[in-house]
Order: structure tokens, then sequence, then C-alpha cells
């Protein structure tokens, strides 16, 4: 009997750490995160990208994409997010609850240097992060803060005695007496109020023409409402 429990307990601490590792890669494999196929085909065959593919071709941006070392994606959810966010002022500026507001009212086009904004000239991976990070300059020219970091978030601490490292994707904004760092050695100097992160729920999708790295759905499309 006692065999057969010490079996269960093994059993089921293996199916936890499967499950957390699942829900961390939704592209390629745990072993394999190579897709054949282009960054743009990719998340055109993946439903969780639907919004945003129809996004990259209004503003005619899948050739920028695909050529484009890395790409933080974002998700229906974020772009949901962002929708509901940019109703909510319109109805207060209109003083109209009843407004109509949806994706359709979005002028696409002008979201150009939006999207851009998640796009990058460099491949940026887990293994040339580290837990300082690196300010890694958009398309759109803004610069941006990608750190390894420590979290809890998807897993649980009854499995890991460790927390798992995770990417953020930073937001940096100034702020009197601390400017947005222009190179590594002023990352320290950052308070934490000048940051804006977010977690990336899956990294690492190598397609064949960069990375790709998926922020979580709690996002906001384009930091919308976050202090500028």
């Amino acid at each position: 009997m006692k065999f057969f429990k010490t079996v269960a307990i093994i059993t089921i601490l293996l199916v936890s750490v499967w499950s957390c590792k699942k829900d961390y890669t939704i592209g390629g494999t745990l072993f394999k995160a190579q897709v054949n196929m282009t960054t743009y085909d990719y998340l055109k065959t993946n439903h969780l990208f639907d919004t945003l593919v129809i996004m990259i071709d209004a503003a005619g941006l899948k050739d920028e994409l695909n050529q484009a070392g890395t790409f933080f994606a974002v998700t229906n959810y974020t772009i949901r997010n962002y929708v509901d966010a940019r109703a909510a002022v319109a109805k207060l500026a209109a003083n109209d609850e009843n407004l109509i507001y949806t994706f359709d009212s979005l002028d696409l086009p002008s979201l150009r240097d939006s999207l851009r904004s998640y796009m990058f000239h460099d491949r940026i991976t887990r293994d040339n992060i580290g837990q300082i990070g690196k300010l890694a300059t958009a398309n759109d020219g803004e610069v941006r803060l990608i750190q390894l970091q420590p979290t809890t978030d998807y897993t649980t601490s009854a499995v890991f005695t460790t927390k798992p490292e995770y990417i953020y994707f930073t937001k940096m904004v100034a702020l009197p007496g601390s400017p947005i760092p222009t190179d590594s050695t002023g990352i320290s100097q950052l308070l934490p109020q000048q940051l804006i992160p977010v977690l990336c729920q899956t990294t690492g999708i190598l397609t064949t023409t960069g990375v790709l790295h998926v922020l979580s759905n709690q996002h906001i499309f384009d930091f919308y409402g976050y202090q500028q």
C-alpha cells in the first residue's frame, strides 16, 4: 500500500510539472520550438491572433513583420481590452453611455506605429536578456526594457522550490529627474513607478523569419490608459 501511495504522489507531481510546461509553450513543442512558417503565417494560422492579423493587414505591415528579428504578439483579448478602454473614454467624452464603440470604430491605419512598437530588429531570446535586462529599440523608435524575471504567476510553489524565470516586456515612462535610460547602465536607476511591465505568457517560438513571444491576455494594446 505504501508503494502505491508513493507512486500516486510521484504521478501527481509529474502531471503538475508537465501541465505548467504545457501552458508555457503554445507554439512548436516543448522539445522543438521551431515552426516551419513565417511569423505572419504562424499568426494567421492561430485563431488567438485573428484580430491582430486584421490590424497588420490594414496597416500594411506584413513584410515588415516578417523582416523583424523579434515580435511581441498581442492576442485577441488584449485588443478587446484596448477597444473597451477606448469605448469608455469615447462615451465619457460624448456624455453618452449608450454610444456604440466597437473594433470597427478604430482607424486601423493610424495604429501602424503602435503595432511597430512591438517589432524589433534584433533577435531577443531568453539567452541574451538576463535579470538586469536589456534596452531594445522598437521599429517605431520607442525603447523598451526586456527582462528575464522570476515569478510564480504561471506555476505553484508546491511544485517548484525556486521561481521559474519568464520574460517581461516593459514600457518605461520618464519622470522629473528620472529620464528613460539611454544604455544598460541606467537600468538600475529606474524607479518602480517608471515601469509598466507585461508578462509574456509564451516565449521562444522560432519561425522561419524571427522570434515570437506572446504577451499576457491582461495586457492592453499600446499600453492605452497608462501614463505617457
